[in-house]
């Protein structure tokens, strides 16, 4: 503890001091205790009562939210089948609250604007249960690689991801969407416990420097939140400048907007700082501060806030438009071989052929993106490649076991599972499986493809995804 204290800026420790006031010591005696890590349930394919079930992890429920729990580092669980499977994501148990707290609904729009590396995001795909849409984006493109990877091992359907800088979406979406999250960039105060070199990019910039950028952020993402809809503001740091004053920015610029209490609010989140603040606003007290003295994760600060409408009677938000796919796809018979035999996948949804790509596009998506830098709409089916068809490493992670006809079933702790993982050729004259494409699984839940050629299985598993 004392090296990471001793590392701590004077300036900040004031501050800390300030706002804990007789729970100082207690915050400074955290740095001691061990990190603390957790996985969260993809409740897309699994629930987490079955999950505890084969759970070959030692965990404990996060009070927090319903599908999330700590783990041990000791137990590797990123180097585990089940994670190659999407079962679950890796995150901080603090970091777990905000998709928490957002009360996403199925049919929902939804937009997480500063979405990579996707924790968050594959949250709130998993609370649509596969009905409304997410546009996920952030403004970096090397971070929205992340976050694209992560939506499509979590087999999220109907996502929309985009690389644009805020200001441009909220001129395309006026109004457009039901829940928005910002978990916006910050000074990082509260991840100084768990990464010291956070410490030095406080140094460079301050708390002002993102302060200004979470207003530029917030003002573009109201314009997006359409009456009666929901925000949800989170950081990763402890400052009133960037936490409740930005909540006082927005209710500025936005009248309409009120900060609201948090569902089934856990004991050890402690309220807004209103006394600290510019505005002495009584709602803030709303808010949420995560401190790592008071629970077991990082520092956190949540803020839900609802846009009320003005009119007298609350407008029905415009239905989305139906569609069943473009008339007259060229697709080659190969194509339209593999797509008869997908049992269910392709409901709910309309294909679009691009180029040679093969797309699922969400019917909620129904905003002309042109203009924009567009990483994926909808889900990746396949490649058309002269007369033959390639199906992709998404579609695998979106298909559930009897959805593909052909399938080599493996145990968990079959060999040949972190081999397949690895991008090796498997012997499989075990199995009797048809020549072609195969879905390889792992105690029933799907890895990737492999072409099956008499005995043996052609790696199919996407390079990039190889297990390491």
């Amino acid at each position: 503890m004392n090296d990471r204290k001793e590392k701590l800026p004077e300036s900040y420790l004031q501050v800390m001091k300030t706002l804990l006031g007789d729970e100082y010591p207690a915050y400074l005696d955290s740095f001691g205790d061990e990190r603390t890590y957790g996985l969260r349930v993809n409740t897309l394919k699994i629930s987490p009562e079955e999950f505890e079930k084969i759970s070959p992890f030692l965990l404990e429920r996060v009070p927090w939210t319903e599908n999330g729990y700590y783990c041990s580092a000791s137990d590797k669980p990123g180097k585990h089948p089940y994670y190659y499977a999407g079962l679950y994501y890796l995150q901080d148990p603090s970091a777990m609250a905000p998709a928490a707290v957002l009360p996403v609904e199925p049919g929902d729009r939804v937009l997480d604007l500063c979405a990579a590396p996707g924790g968050k995001s594959t949250e709130l795909a998993a609370k649509l249960q596969g009905s409304g849409v997410l546009y996920a984006n952030d403004i970096s493109n090397t971070r929205a690689q992340a976050l694209l990877k992560n939506l499509e091992l979590f087999g999220v359907k109907n996502s929309v991801i985009l690389s644009e800088d805020p200001e441009k979406l909220a001129g395309r979406f006026e109004g457009y969407f039901d829940k928005i999250l910002i978990d916006a960039p910050c000074s990082g105060e509260g991840m100084f416990r768990k990464e010291p070199a956070v410490i030095r990019s406080w140094i460079e910039h301050g708390n002002e420097f993102y302060a200004g950028l979470q207003k530029k952020i917030t003002r573009a993402a109201l314009r997006m939140l359409r009456p009666g809809g929901m925000l949800l503001y989170s950081t990763c740091t402890f400052s009133p400048t960037e936490d409740e004053e930005t909540v006082l920015y927005m209710k500025s610029i936005c009248p309409a907007l009120h900060v609201v209490p948090i569902p089934g609010r856990y004991e050890g989140f402690m309220p807004g700082r209103p006394d600290l603040s510019s505005v002495d606003d009584p709602e803030l007290l709303h808010c949420a501060r995560l401190y790592p003295h008071r629970l077991r994760g990082e520092g956190h600060f949540v803020a839900l806030l609802k846009k009320e409408d003005a009119s007298s009677e609350a407008q029905e938000r415009p239905a989305d438009t139906q569609g069943t796919g473009e008339k007259g796809l060229r697709l080659s018979l190969e194509t339209e071989a593999f797509l008869s035999g997908l049992q269910g996948v392709l409901s709910g949804g309309r294909t679009v052929l691009r180029g040679d790509r093969l797309y699922l596009q969400p019917v909620s998506a129904n905003m002309p993106l042109s203009g924009l830098r567009v990483m994926r709409e909808g889900l990746l089916l396949g490649e058309q490649k002269k007369n033959r068809f390639e199906p992709s490493q998404a579609l695998a992670m979106a298909l559930r076991m009897g959805e593909f006809g052909n399938c080599l079933a493996l145990s968990g702790g079959d060999p040949r599972v972190i081999r397949y993982l690895k991008g090796e050729t498997l012997d499989i004259s075990d199995q009797k499986l048809e020549d072609g494409y195969a879905l390889v699984t792992a105690d029933g839940f799907p890895l990737g493809f492999g072409k099956v050629q008499k005995n043996a299985l052609k790696n199919k598993y996407l390079p990039g995804w190889r297990y390491q």
